[in-house]
């Protein structure tokens, strides 16, 4: 193995570890903003105030961090947000 190979292994890893993970919520044409805010109070424990801020950063930037932490505690949440029809990734 190369040690290219061994450091881009060891910095994945090192990404699996750390609690730097983020949600990011996409814009659609689908959704409505209820059905975002919802979403977002049911599935990342927001706030009514935080969920209404991150829907309207949504719509008008087009993307939004919704939930920082780590995959262990942001995978499920992303799957309840993509089975609600809404589009986000972890970065």
């Amino acid at each position: 193995m190369s040690v290219k190979e061994k450091t881009q292994k060891k910095i994945l890893y090192d990404q699996l570890k750390s609690d730097h993970h983020q949600i990011i919520l996409y814009n659609d044409d689908v959704n409505t903003f209820d059905h975002v805010i919802e979403s977002l109070i049911k599935f990342c424990d927001h706030t009514t105030i935080q969920a209404e801020q991150c829907t309207l950063i949504v719509h008008y930037k087009g993307k939004c961090s919704v939930k920082s932490g780590t995959l262990f505690d942001l995978k499920p949440r992303l799957e309840k947000l993509v089975e609600a029809n809404l589009t986000a990734e972890i970065i």
